[in-house]
């Protein structure tokens, strides 16, 4: 039998006042279900039986301050360890959205029944703190061998809309496969129901903690969800040039490309950036893509064409605006590691590059990561045998110019043009602008040559 994951204190100390109050606490939800697959067990959630609010409430403030953070729902939260206790309850649906639910607690409730409410079999288990007894009635521990995921009850399944979406972030999380019911259910659901902020928390989720996204999006064009996210949808079924995607389509490609881009994250603030760019990087496509008169397939200007449909897709989910610029910058130029060193792109060429993504907050080095993704994520040889030369020229040459990582600051400012005699005023902006291009071009870190330069051509 697997060992029990230990409290922090004083939960220890908890437990045993609740079972010698009479009641029992039962580590709920995820917390079993991490644990079960040999996963450190994040965000303990205790559900209490057989004690009333008020008592549990005197119970846990002998330990310490207790917030009451959700009454109606028999939640509260001990400071310290910030660890949730709920009461078991009935949840039963009245409106629409999350928020419309009539929610009923019942601490003389059995586990089983307590443990309905749950939206799968996977998270419906409880580990008794006292005993270690797994509570598993819903067939969970099962589920987690056999690596499907299964509605515990297909009648309170569709109450919550965003449900499927937490399916599809399991699905690419732990690498499991939905049972066909599940399938069903969901492709009855209207996500219109979904706040925004609710759906990019479970995006958030696949792309960040998925093991494999491509399950998740897989998963969403099977429960025919992908109607509720038309740039994806959009993706499907266009076709492309066999020479540089023998893989097939953009759909193909792209779940190709979100799962090379994992090898890519650091656990660092640029995962997230990273990971929405490579399920972005091809939004353009659809509209672009054409049979030229040689009979070739060609989407020219398919990266630019991208912004608007990726700008459109975050603020539909309420994505915040950084992220959003960092991903359409991504996007923007996602070609530049491989096309740049094929055109034999100058030092200015470079600098200004990373110019254009510092202001967007974005560097050299992650653009290189989203283009290596990019390049990984189809079946030419060279990707098959793990090459990608152009890249690699591109980030050598990145690194050469010191620019991997930040873009030049500019050597001459306002205060040089006036130590030389200029007036502050509208010519100002053009003749910083020429310095740059000058600094850029020659790589020159003296504000004095650079102005010569410039002055010498605008007398």
């Amino acid at each position: 039998m697997m060992p029990r994951p230990s409290l922090p204190p004083p939960l220890p100390e908890v437990v045993k006042a609740i079972d010698q109050a009479g009641g029992r606490a039962v580590a709920v939800g995820g917390y079993v279900r991490d644990w079960l697959l040999g996963e450190t067990p994040q965000d303990l959630d205790v559900e209490v039986f057989g004690l009333q609010l008020d008592a549990l409430k005197h119970l846990l403030g002998r330990f310490g301050r207790v917030a009451e953070v959700g009454r109606a729902f028999g939640v509260l939260r001990l400071a310290g360890p910030d660890v949730d206790f709920s009461l078991p309850r009935r949840d039963s649906k009245v409106g629409p959205g999350h928020r419309g639910f009539d929610v009923a607690t019942d601490p003389t409730l059995d586990f089983a029944t307590a443990a309905r409410r749950r939206d799968l079999t996977i998270n419906s288990m409880g580990l008794n703190l006292v005993s270690g007894e797994v509570l598993d009635p819903h067939g969970g521990r099962r589920d987690l061998e056999a690596r499907a995921l299964r509605a515990v009850d297909a009648d309170t399944f569709p109450e919550d809309p965003l449900r499927a979406l937490r399916v599809a972030q399991f699905a690419a999380r732990f690498q499991m496969r939905p049972d066909i019911a599940l399938v069903a259910l969901c492709a009855t659901l209207d996500l219109r129901e979904v706040s925004p902020e609710r759906a990019f928390e479970e995006f958030r989720k696949l792309l960040l903690l998925g093991a494999k996204p491509s399950l998740g999006l897989a998963f969403l064009r099977e429960a025919a969800l992908l109607r509720w996210f038309p740039e994806l949808s959009a993706l499907v079924d266009v076709r492309q040039d066999r020479e540089w995607h023998p893989e097939g389509d953009v759909w193909t490609h792209t779940l190709m490309v979100v799962d090379e881009a994992t090898r890519e994250r650091r656990g660092d603030g640029d995962d997230l950036a990273l990971m929405f760019a490579a399920l972005c990087h091809d939004f353009g496509k659809p509209a672009t893509t054409f049979v030229d008169a040689a009979g070739r397939l060609r989407s020219p200007s398919h990266a630019d064409a991208g912004v608007a449909p990726t700008r459109a897709f975050l603020e539909r989910l309420r994505a915040p605006q950084e992220l959003t610029a960092k991903v359409c910058a991504l996007v923007t130029h996602h070609l530049a590691p491989a096309l740049l060193p094929r055109g034999g792109a100058t030092a200015r060429g470079y600098r200004r590059l990373a110019r254009k993504l510092a202001a967007a907050g974005v560097t050299m080095e992650l653009l290189f990561r989203v283009a290596r993704a990019d390049h990984f994520g189809r079946t030419t040889a060279d990707a098959l045998a793990r090459k990608f030369p152009d890249g690699e020229r591109f980030l050598q040459r990145a690194e050469q110019l010191a620019v991997t990582a930040r873009a030049p600051r500019d050597v001459v400012s306002g205060r040089h043009l006036i130590a030389r005699g200029l007036a502050p005023g509208p010519r100002f902006g053009e003749l910083l602008r020429q310095c740059r291009d000058v600094q850029d071009e020659r790589g020159l870190s003296d504000p004095e040559r650079i102005l010569d330069a410039v002055l010498k051509a605008n007398p």
